[in-house]
């Protein structure tokens, strides 16, 4: 026997429409359909993806874990899976190895080398105090020659002048 079927109403948006719903033999009552279940949305925060930095002794360890496995078949690609590596990674770090460069087998800084200079950032700096106090002292005589001219206008008496300054 087959169970109770439930068609929905077209023109009552969804709703379970009477002239279409049939009954169960056994039962004898109009089951109502149940709404779907949809999963819910995992709360969990994903994080962004970070580049791996492996370090020398990390990938000669490596290296040497996969030549001693050469031997067995299927031993490499289990340590490729155990580690989570790929046999790109095993073949770039031979060739460094091959090649010597026991310093390219540690992880080097990405991007564009800096062109940084010491001295030449403390010369800029200085460069710039020195125009900033330029500035200050130009817009200070300016002030000083204004305030001549005021007391000057006003007949207020000039202090003599220093020998020793400059004029």
């Amino acid at each position: 026997m087959r169970g109770p079927q439930v068609r929905f109403c077209e023109r009552r948006g969804g709703a379970t429409c009477r002239a279409y719903s049939t009954r169960s033999a056994a039962a004898g009552k109009t089951v109502a359909p149940q709404p779907p279940t949809l999963p819910r949305p995992d709360p969990e925060v994903v994080a962004d993806a970070k580049r791996r930095t492996f370090t020398a002794e990390y990938k000669l360890r490596i290296l040497d874990e996969a030549d001693a496995a050469a031997t067995q078949p299927g031993a490499i690609g289990s340590l490729l899976r155990r580690e989570g590596l790929y046999s790109s990674h095993l073949v770039t770090w031979r060739r460094e190895r091959q090649a010597g460069i026991l310093k390219g087998l540690t992880p080097h800084k990405r991007g564009p080398k800096t062109k940084r200079n010491p001295q030449e950032e403390e010369i800029q700096k200085l460069r710039r105090e020195n125009q900033r106090l330029t500035e200050e002292l130009r817009k200070a005589e300016i002030i000083i020659d204004v305030q001549k001219k005021v007391g000057a206008m006003l007949g207020w008496p000039l202090p003599k002048a220093d020998p020793e300054e400059k004029p």
